[in-house]
């Protein structure tokens, strides 16, 4: 039965956009793939180590010279790969922070990032189709003032596209704290209609790839 790898990097547990959109994608999926398996990491509840020293050089150590830190983490690496390589859609949920991705979700792609498997001239999972729910305070499309501080979309996009061989689709709420942040009150009508219009993408997307792996 198809799987569903599904992650997210909010730091809020509640009023967060980007959760309640990948969380309408994930139930539209369930209900076109009624007998799936879900895979679900929440970055920021369970946040991964940032890689380090001993984890960089796991992935190019032998297996029989490898140091237990060595091994350890790349028993990590290794489940975290193997997550997405299982995968047959991916959805991941992420705000904007200091007009780039969490860090925590910086975390886990720097984990699975491993070159000559997931990442390379044949990237293991290529072709797995990832809906990315890139949610953002306020607006930074093109055109925008803002437009040129847009680090979230353009960075995932060559990363996700262009390391890990992945097919990727933005759905963009945008405008998310036009109802707590004064300066951004008059957008609060605006902010309705786009997180509106993400849920509704979002689920849509879901049905359509769900569609596509079952043909």
């Amino acid at each position: 039965m198809p799987t569903l790898l599904h992650i997210d990097s909010s730091a809020l547990s509640e009023g967060s956009v980007s959760r309640e959109v990948s969380a309408a994608y994930r139930e539209a999926w369930e209900a076109a793939n009624p007998g799936g398996t879900v895979i679900y990491r929440d970055l920021a509840a369970e946040p991964l180590p940032h890689l380090d020293a001993a984890g960089i050089t796991s992935a190019f150590a032998p297996a029989e010279h490898r140091s237990p830190e060595q091994q350890a983490a790349w028993t990590l690496r290794e489940q975290l790969v193997t997550e997405l390589e299982q995968a047959d859609a991916v959805v991941i949920g992420t705000p904007m922070y200091n007009f780039t991705i969490p860090s925590a979700l910086k975390a886990w792609l720097d984990q699975v990032i491993v070159i000559g498997r997931s990442a390379g001239e044949q990237p293991s999972a290529a072709g797995t189709p990832v809906t990315v729910v890139a949610s953002r305070g306020g607006a930074y499309g093109p055109g925008t003032p803002r437009e040129s501080f847009e680090f979230v979309t353009t960075y995932l996009e060559k990363v996700l596209t262009g390391m890990l061989g992945l097919e990727v689709d933005f759905v963009v709420p945008e405008f998310t704290l036009a109802r707590v942040n004064p300066a951004l009150a008059g957008f609060a009508e605006q902010a309705d209609a786009s997180k509106a219009q993400a849920l509704v993408d979002a689920a849509a997307r879901a049905e359509a790839v769900a569609s596509r792996v079952a043909a």
